[in-house]
């Protein structure tokens, strides 16, 4: 039986000619080749936007994954924090297991009457508050730590992220690792001597697998130390959710 003429042509090899055209196009991804960030946030770590490819992604979903408090986790975002409330935009927090410590804030550059503190008691009201303050258009950024999220929960807090323009960190635990997930930028966060090692699990226009540690002095500015964003006074307690 003779082959149907669309599906011969179909499968034809393109000739040299059209193999350059494509080659010349700028508008193709050629596989490890990684493409230019587009609107991307500065991280403000170097090393750091370049693993990423060039930032936080402006409206969507990063998933930061560890089983550890203090090690600088949430001082990784205060350059994007401080340069959010500076173009005028508010930052939000929503359910943080500590106090955030507002001196350490202060010091980092970030205005303090921009920054949104929510309380939510458990993964519903968290998921919704995130949701609503992504969505709102009145963020910049948006945090929270919720225990579980389905990939539902994820597909809706990617869209209000879109909607709003934000950028939605969620802090997991590395158990959740292996759920499919809509984040755009997926990183594991871990300790080092040096600082925090930060592994590119995920990322938009490009592969993951890389690993970077961003040193003590560049993850908390303001105060010399990581994880001290999230801290309180001693005599003070540390709920672990904010009522």
């Amino acid at each position: 039986m003779k082959p149907h003429s669309d599906t011969r042509d179909a499968c034809a090899a393109p000739d040299d000619e059209t193999l350059d055209a494509l080659l010349r196009r700028t508008d193709l991804w050629r596989g490890r080749t990684p493409l230019p960030g587009g609107g991307d946030l500065p991280t403000g770590h170097p090393a750091l936007d370049t693993c990423l490819g060039g930032g936080w992604p402006r409206g969507a979903l990063v998933e930061l994954l560890t089983d550890q408090e203090g090690i600088g986790a949430v001082s990784l975002l205060l350059p994007l924090l401080a340069a959010q409330t500076a173009a005028g935009r508010h930052v939000a927090l929503v359910a943080p297991p500590h106090i955030p410590y507002a001196p350490a804030l202060a010091g980092a550059g970030i205005a303090l009457d921009r920054v949104l503190v929510i309380g939510a008691q458990n993964d519903p009201e968290i998921l919704w508050s995130l949701e609503q303050a992504l969505g709102s258009g009145a963020c910049g950024a948006a945090l929270a730590w919720p225990d579980r999220a389905d990939t539902r929960a994820l597909r809706r807090l990617q869209l209000a992220a879109e909607r709003g323009r934000a950028t939605g960190f969620l802090y997991r635990a590395t158990r959740e690792a292996g759920q499919a997930s809509p984040a755009a930028v997926r990183l594991h966060l871990s300790p080092t001597e040096a600082g925090l090692a930060v592994q590119v699990l995920k990322r938009r226009r490009g592969w993951g697998g890389s690993v970077v540690v961003v040193p003590h002095h560049e993850q908390n500015p303001g105060r010399g130390g990581g994880g001290s964003a999230m801290a309180v006074p001693h005599h003070k307690q540390n709920p672990r959710r904010l009522g």
